[in-house]
């Protein structure tokens, strides 16, 4: 594995999932990652990504740079050959550059505008860290993916230990606008175990085809969560009407009755999440929410560990 962008870089996504379990049994291995340097790179705010990546890497005898862009270094320019006489003090390409030779992988954390959806899904802020960096690029999430978070997702799947689950993965409100990262991310990875996925969400909240392609999709929530083993809740604003929240009838908040239509299903979201308004207390309280968290503290391990030893 040369880069950790997508499920398509790992040569074996079994075995980084199995990677991720033994060092879940046994984290600390600093002689691994001793004298080298992870960096990692803000554009929007992070909690779990930022301290489980930091720790995993920290696990390995890492090294650990953080850097917030906007508050902790010079605003960037993106546009190549752009004239700089603005607010921009440093061109994406130096940065990256610089950046680059300080560390031996460098992990960087996007967000959608969702302004234009051709530019975000374009990927042009992390496909720029890919250019122009001369070190191993991990994602810790971009404009359209989020594959630590699904590979911790999986990881818990697996944990469970159930044959041919299924995957209920629905649409849930939420007062602001978000991106399609987290959705489009575990379903494009869902391919790579035996599950049943079956994905729901109201009309005008379709996902873009290349990660719905093969995927049972519903406009009714209660039939996604019937006899499911696992529900995945998450919010995600509009692909077609890009970046809007149409109008929605009836209510998607996952509450205990929707639970009920399951088999005891596990209840899972990325975090953080709006209590009553994804889902109940009483839902949340009882689920797996905090092992997928912790979760992903392994899931960055493992990434990192493979990249490290491509390095060596």
């Amino acid at each position: 594995m040369k880069q950790f962008l997508s499920a398509s870089d790992p040569s074996d996504i079994d075995e980084l999932i199995t990677d991720a379990m033994d060092l879940k049994s046994k984290p600390f291995r600093p002689d691994l990652g001793k004298g080298k340097t992870l960096g990692m790179v803000f554009l929007n705010p992070s909690l779990r990504t930022r301290m489980s990546t930091q720790k995993a890497a920290m696990s390995l005898g890492m090294n650990v740079i953080n850097l917030d862009i906007g508050k902790d270094a010079w605003k960037i320019e993106f546009e190549d050959g752009a004239v700089m006489d603005g607010g921009s003090q440093e061109h994406i390409k130096d940065a990256v550059a610089v950046m680059s030779g300080y560390v031996d992988i460098l992990a960087i954390r996007t967000f959608a505008e969702l302004k234009d959806r051709q530019l975000d899904y374009q990927e042009k802020v992390l496909q720029d860290f890919v250019r122009y960096s001369s070190v191993p690029i991990i994602s810790m999430e971009s404009a359209t993916r989020h594959p630590l978070q699904s590979l911790a997702d999986l990881l818990t799947i697996k944990e469970h230990n159930l044959k041919r689950p299924k995957i209920a993965v629905t649409w849930a409100p939420h007062p602001k606008a978000l991106p399609q990262a987290v959705t489009n991310s575990f379903l494009e990875w869902s391919h790579f175990i035996d599950a049943e996925v079956v994905l729901a969400h109201p009309e005008g909240y379709g996902l873009a085809p290349e990660f719905t392609k093969g995927i049972t999709i519903t406009h009714q929530q209660e039939e996604a969560l019937e006899d499911a083993d696992f529900v995945y809740a998450k919010s995600w604003s509009s692909y077609e009407h890009y970046g809007q929240l149409p109008q929605v009838a009836g209510n998607w908040t996952v509450n205990g009755k929707k639970m009920e239509l399951t088999k005891k299903a596990r209840f899972m979201h990325c975090l953080p999440i709006r209590r009553n308004v994804v889902a109940t207390d009483s839902v949340i309280d009882s689920s797996i929410v905090l092992q997928q968290a912790k979760n992903r503290e392994y899931s960055a391990q493992a990434v990192i560990q493979q990249l490290i030893k491509e390095l060596l």
